[in-house]
């Protein structure tokens, strides 16, 4: 099973956990088939707090990606505007079955001493 660790802002950490948000939005896709993500949520937290199936993996045209995805984006238009602005591709994590850590796990645990930029496997 291959995992992928995400570094996300804590204000999208917590519409994926209360169930608002069900897509994680990347400018690329990774090279490996991912079966899981593990979301680390950045600063302040600072901690790996969720892990999550990955459903499918939507990849197109970025207005094609928010048609398909938005009723669970999380976000408005405006936020997904900007974050692709002058991008050709867009990708969409869907994300279910959360398993919230509590306590919210330390980047150690999973063989990690710093945070990734975008993403690592783990």
């Amino acid at each position: 099973m291959c995992r992928m660790l995400l570094s996300i802002n804590p204000c999208h950490v917590n519409n994926i956990l209360n169930g608002t948000k069900h897509f994680e939005y990347r400018k690329s896709k990774c090279k490996r088939s991912v079966e899981q993500i593990v979301i680390y949520a950045t600063y302040p937290v600072k901690r790996v707090v969720a892990i999550a199936k990955v459903d499918e993996i939507i990849e197109g045209a970025p207005n094609d990606v928010w048609e398909r995805t938005k009723s669970f984006s999380g976000i408005d238009h405006d936020f997904f505007s900007k974050y692709y602005k002058g991008s050709e591709r867009a990708v969409a994590y869907k994300l279910s079955h959360i398993k919230e850590f509590v306590p919210p796990k330390p980047l150690s645990d999973f063989g990690l001493s710093v945070a990734p930029q975008s993403f690592a496997y783990v």
